[in-house]
């Protein structure tokens, strides 16, 4: 996988030819989806992504199909 700046953050490794635009978007969702997010099978709980549209409840340990990138909240 290639190196990644401090300032240019997860986008690092496309570089420059495709636009401080489309990287500052790549940064957003890859930030969101990286982050815990509000599992709907416990109040409580928290999911995180495996992969695209797979998630894992940390609280009950269910696996389960959802969006690709984030969860929607409730």
């Amino acid at each position: 996988m290639a190196r990644k700046k401090k300032k240019i953050r997860a986008a690092g490794k496309f570089g420059a030819g495709y636009g401080r635009r489309v990287r500052n978007r790549f940064n957003a969702v890859e930030e969101l989806q990286r982050k815990p997010q509000p599992s709907p099978f416990h109040p409580k709980g928290r999911a995180v992504r495996l992969a695209a549209g797979i998630w894992k409840c940390l609280k009950t340990g269910k696996v389960f199909a959802g969006h690709a990138y984030y969860l929607k909240k409730r």
